[in-house]
């Protein structure tokens, strides 16, 4: 089977892609593009899985950067792939032509920036936590610091948890209100004091509050299609023991 590459119009022409599970070597729970190297999947697998995502992607696998995600602000500015080993962050921006950089994910937004008229990438997992302590407006900092403009950035997420599948409990949502009474809105009823969050509304609204102008979520829930997607959510309600990880890259 062929790689599925989902695109966004809004950062083309920027070689970019979102891989959804088809065309990987990996099988059980993990069938298809896994690309988590964290995962319980056979490393040689996973290697396998990376070097079709580096060969669509036009670069060598050693090429395609990846960082340890941890949920947290941090920007690792890279000139070389090899840089990012070891690297615990959760974004990455360079100004580096051929270097490609990759996000993994499986419910949590994977967002790809770029700003063309700079020749300035980056790359952001933004799960809930992430986005509410800043990784998306670290992400751009870090752009403008390479020499990209606020005004001209463009960003898109990729397949992420849907707001229908994302239920939550009354802590939660009081976490969110703690950081603004106006994040009310993101959040619908569900059963009892269940509610239902919209993440990529909340993504969208960060970035345009840092002053992104073109925005878009290409609405592909990972919860909802487990044909294309990985979803941990999903994993956890089928008490599987593990679950794969998607990729995103984006390279100049």
């Amino acid at each position: 089977m062929t790689l599925e590459i989902l695109t966004s119009d809004m950062i083309a022409p920027v070689q970019h892609g979102f891989f959804t599970r088809r065309g990987g070597a990996s099988s059980g729970v993990f069938s298809g593009l896994n690309c988590g190297q964290g995962s319980s999947d056979q490393t040689e697998i996973v290697r396998i899985n990376r070097a079709r995502v580096a060969a669509a992607m036009g670069v060598e696998p050693d090429q395609l950067a990846t960082v340890h995600q941890i949920h947290s602000v941090i920007v690792a500015t890279i000139t070389n792939a090899s840089d990012t080993r070891g690297i615990q962050a959760d974004a990455m921006v360079t100004a580096t032509p051929g270097l490609c950089l990759s996000v993994l994910t499986a419910d949590c937004q994977p967002v790809l920036f770029a700003d063309t008229n700079a020749g300035v990438i980056g790359g952001a997992h933004a799960g809930w936590k992430g986005a509410l302590n800043g990784v998306l407006e670290a992400t751009i900092e870090a752009m403008v610091a390479l020499g990209a403009r606020t005004e001209n950035i463009r960003a898109a997420i990729g397949p992420s948890i849907s707001q229908a599948a994302y239920e939550v409990g009354p802590e939660f949502f009081e976490t969110f209100l703690d950081e603004a009474p106006e994040n009310s809105r993101f959040f619908a009823g569900g059963d009892g004091n269940r509610m239902h969050f919209d993440l990529p509304a909340y993504g969208l609204h960060r970035m345009r509050k840092a002053g992104l102008r073109d925005v878009e979520w290409i609405r592909h829930c990972t919860y909802a299609d487990p044909d294309r997607f990985y979803s941990y959510r999903r994993s956890v309600h089928s008490q599987e023991a593990d679950y794969g990880r998607l990729i995103s890259a984006i390279r100049l």
